[in-house]
């Protein structure tokens, strides 16, 4: 597959080398975070579901709070310093170090405390890494193979997930003796998983460490101790104000949006089953093709990116969204979730990775580390918006489907935010 347009050898073997990071980190977020770890947790180690779920929710809370408050610093300093994929290293190796601590949580309450420390520790230095990877989208691509390069990270993102999660389900967590006969004895079938996802990312982390040069350091030369950067932030912020308010609008606009589509993929599975009926086997199947479908998304829309431009895609992707949120939340039955689910699926992952080229088109050279941190930090200040329009609309109206009712308003709410922003203007190159 060509991820670039009359791309060096050198160049292809960079991308690639980018993007096999998410193929690799999104083991990180798919199951540990997401589908297998996080619900051993809940389920296995506490002493009881309810409280599990409690605990979790304010592990991963107190987790959210730290990215919001250090990301955009430790962004910053990568950039000034020309340290940036030393810092992707770094904030990588403790995220699997933690990922690979959890193998010794065995499934008695006594161990809960210890999981969730690992967890929220090790996804708290997963962000900060993704705050350096995404600033790497730069070093990587040109203005004019930016898009396709974002998409093709973003593909390779959910394929990695996908297969990740199959050799999870079908070596460790379906069979009573899995792979290197491991069973399900003190939860070693799932720690066993814990070992195998920091394998993984650790083997793909690899080659953007190897193979992508180091970011040259910026003209600014670092000043003071770490807080000290909470001084020049705030000044970047108000000169923000006053030369740019366009990315300021932006990162406010893209954070109700990506909220809501994060919350299509937290939620999905709870409606599938909730609302459609699905069993525990067709929601993971349907997660599994799900994945797929947005990976397919992704790489067509980067490639439209370069062409249309970031904002197209994402206005384009945002209405596709809303249109086909109504429908499922209008419509009856196993075949219509099916459809408007996959076709949702097509949508989001053009939406995130046109989100990221965006704002690269944008930032001022040099402060991409910067940027990606406030991008982060605005995703987590407005992180409550998708999972409190869903539970509340269930609340209000005592019916699951009204949820994603609410899901659809937080979409058309971005939608609305992004359209007064300017669109970047084209650049050859």
């Amino acid at each position: 597959m060509t991820v670039t347009a009359k791309a060096s050898p050198g160049a292809r073997k960079a991308v690639l080398s980018w993007a096999f990071w998410d193929w690799g980190a999104s083991a990180f977020s798919a199951v540990i975070l997401t589908f297998v770890f996080s619900v051993y947790l809940t389920d296995g180690v506490a002493a009881d579901t309810e409280s599990g779920s409690q605990a979790l929710g304010v592990a991963l809370t107190i987790a959210g709070v730290a990215v919001a408050l250090l990301a955009p610093v430790t962004g910053q300093r990568s950039d000034v310093g020309g340290r940036r994929k030393l810092w992707l290293g770094i904030h990588s190796a403790i995220a699997i170090a933690c990922t690979a601590g959890l193998f010794f949580v065995q499934d008695e309450p006594s161990y809960l405390l210890a999981g969730l420390v690992l967890l929220a520790v090790g996804s708290v230095f997963f962000e900060f890494a993704e705050v350096n990877y995404n600033a790497m989208l730069v070093q990587v691509s040109t203005p004019k193979t930016m898009g396709r390069v974002s998409g093709f990270g973003w593909g390779m993102g959910y394929f990695g997930s996908v297969i990740a999660l199959a050799i999870v389900l079908f070596a460790f967590v379906q069979p009573d003796v899995g792979l290197f006969g491991v069973t399900s004895e003190d939860g070693l079938n799932i720690r066993a998983v814990a070992l195998f996802v920091a394998v993984w990312f650790l083997v793909f982390a690899l080659p953007v460490l190897l193979f992508v040069p180091e970011n040259p350091p910026s003209r600014e030369q670092a000043r003071g101790n770490f807080f000290a950067g909470y001084k020049v932030l705030v000044k970047r912020l108000v000169h923000l104000w006053r030369t740019d308010r366009r990315t300021l609008w932006f990162l406010a606009a893209s954070a109700i949006y990506r909220d809501g589509l994060t919350a299509i993929f937290t939620f999905g599975g709870v409606v599938a089953a909730g609302t459609f009926g699905f069993s525990q086997t067709e929601v993971v199947m349907f997660a599994i093709v799900a994945n797929v479908t947005a990976g397919i998304g992704a790489v067509s829309g980067g490639r439209l990116d370069d062409r249309l431009g970031p904002k197209t895609v994402i206005v384009t992707s945002l209405i596709a969204l809303v249109i086909i949120g109504v429908a499922l939340t209008v419509l009856p039955g196993k075949a219509t979730f099916w459809v408007c689910g996959l076709a949702l699926s097509v949508f989001l992952g053009p939406a995130q990775a046109a989100s990221r080229t965006f704002l690269a088109r944008i930032v001022e050279p040099e402060r991409e580390g910067e940027a990606f941190g406030l991008y982060a930090t605005t995703g987590r200040a407005v992180s409550f918006l998708g999972p409190l329009a869903f539970s509340g609309f269930i609340a209000i109206f005592d019916s699951q489907r009204a949820g994603m009712a609410g899901i659809v308003l937080i979409l058309a709410a971005g939608l609305a935010a992004i359209l007064p922003v300017k669109a970047p203007a084209r650049q050859d190159g």
